[in-house]
């Protein structure tokens, strides 16, 4: 085959069909339709017999042409139909058939415009619900080969030439009669089966896009609910670190001076009373953040404006958490370094609660699990970029927190782990880089969190 017939070829398959995805088939019409089509042949079959017997009325007949085979020929061409949907292909061949052999069994009743109209919707089913679209190809060169038979015969018969010119005046143009007559009857067939052909195939192209129109909705409704799930998860997640979080720290200062109470007691009733005084504000402090949170799964009118539930901690609370240390007896310092005053005021809110919680469970593991009786926290934060340019502004580029100590770890003290892990997951969560482990002097133990921050749509952000 020639490449230029090869690509024609290729052209009209596309156009036909679909090129994306040439296997799809459309679904048969369900029970419904097919009553539906049953019921419309049905009506369709009533009204176009009593339009034969109309016409009959007012003398549009072919004399010598028998009654009965206009009727005939017209329900025998409408009956197919029925099934137009449940077996297109079937029925357009059956159709065509029918088409031409009806022609000459009843000329008056091809001239029916339910005759014809028939034969359209039977070529407009084959092409819109076709499922097979190789057979459809088939299909419809045999169909337009009957077509060009059909013509060819008619024309060469003596007696339907004869009829056709009866009564008409001299021709006049420069065509000959039969030739005028050939290429009118071929433009409008032509235009009749490209007619029943292009409204299939815009029924078909139509079917098909609401099918894929189906499936991405139906993604869309499964991506939704995954999100949702993976949100639910990421909250339940969340909660769980701040839970820990939180219990850690207010019990890890609880048990220090419960001990210290302990040691006191008969010595130093003053600070004694200290102690429990301590303990009894730690307490006081768990359950109120422990409440706050927990409002968060019973209800989430917490997360609107308005509501009473406890402003999360930020790096202005830093000072507090290293004071309520430093009174439990860990001997903690705080140190802030900026590139310029005010760095830290820039850092966000999420970002701000993420390290005041890693500085909470640093020096919670201090307490728990280290000999140390010192520990170091510093935060940084710089406006300097790899090449060593200032970007626009007072924003920071970076921002670091580091905790250390001088401790070892202390026997029969080893945790879940859920601590670190949770260290870990909230770095990762703002996209930073988190360096937990011994410090390279073999005494204590370190932990860094780094994050990188970037300006998106005018607001600072992890």
């Amino acid at each position: 085959m020639a490449p230029g017939r090869t690509d024609t070829a290729g052209r009209l398959d596309a156009w036909l069909n679909d090129p994306v995805d040439p296997l799809w088939e459309r679904p048969g019409p369900d029970a419904s339709q097919v009553r539906r089509d049953i019921v419309g042949a049905g009506v369709f079959l009533l009204v176009s017999l009593a339009m034969v017997l109309l016409t009959k009325n007012m003398g549009m007949r072919i004399e010598g042409e028998e009654s009965w085979r206009a009727y005939t020929a017209v329900g025998l061409m409408i009956l197919p139909l029925a099934l137009r949907r449940r077996f297109p292909l079937a029925v357009a061949l059956v159709a065509s058939a029918l088409f031409v052999g009806l022609s000459y069994l009843s000329p008056e009743a091809s001239m029916q415009l339910s005759f014809q109209a028939a034969y359209f919707a039977a070529l407009y089913a084959a092409v819109a619900w076709a499922r097979d679209r190789r057979l459809l190809w088939f299909v419809m060169a045999l169909v337009l080969l009957a077509m060009v038979l059909w013509l060819v015969i008619g024309y060469t018969t003596t007696s339907m030439i004869e009829s056709l010119f009866e009564g008409y005046e001299s021709p006049e143009g420069p065509l000959g009669q039969l030739t005028a007559a050939v290429l009118y009857t071929s433009v409008v067939n032509l235009a009749y089966f490209g007619g029943a052909i292009a409204v299939g195939r815009t029924a078909w192209r139509a079917a098909l896009q609401r099918q894929r129109l189906a499936e991405q909705a139906g993604q869309i409704r499964e991506q939704s609910g995954e999100l949702a799930r993976r949100a639910v998860v990421d909250e339940r997640l969340r909660i769980a670190r701040e839970l820990h979080d939180v219990v850690a720290h207010h019990v890890a200062v609880i048990g220090i001076q419960a001990g210290a109470a302990r040691r006191v007691l008969g010595k130093n009733p003053d600070a004694a009373t200290e102690a429990l005084r301590t303990i009894e504000g730690s307490s006081r402090d768990a359950v109120a953040e422990m409440r706050s949170l927990l409002g968060v799964l019973r209800t989430e009118t917490d997360l609107r404006p308005g509501s009473d539930r406890a402003p999360e901690p930020d790096l202005a609370d830093l000072h507090e958490l290293v004071a309520g240390h430093a009174a439990a007896g860990l001997d903690v310092e705080l140190r802030c370094v900026e590139d310029r005053p005010g760095d830290l005021e820039h850092v966000p809110d999420p970002l701000a609660l993420s390290i005041y919680r890693t500085v909470q469970e640093s020096l919670a593991n201090v307490v728990r699990h280290s000999t140390a009786t010192r520990a170091l926290v510093t935060l940084r934060a710089g406006g300097a970029a790899e090449d060593g340019a200032r970007p626009a502004g007072d924003e920071p580029r970076w921002v670091e927190v580091e905790i250390v100590d001088d401790g070892r770890p202390r026997v029969g003290t080893n945790g879940s782990g859920f601590g670190l892990r949770g260290i870990r997951e909230r770095v990762a969560l703002h996209g930073g880089d988190a360096e937990i482990g011994p410090r390279r002097t073999g005494t204590g133990w370190r932990v860094r969190a780094r994050f990188a921050l970037r300006v998106r749509d005018g607001a600072l952000t992890s």
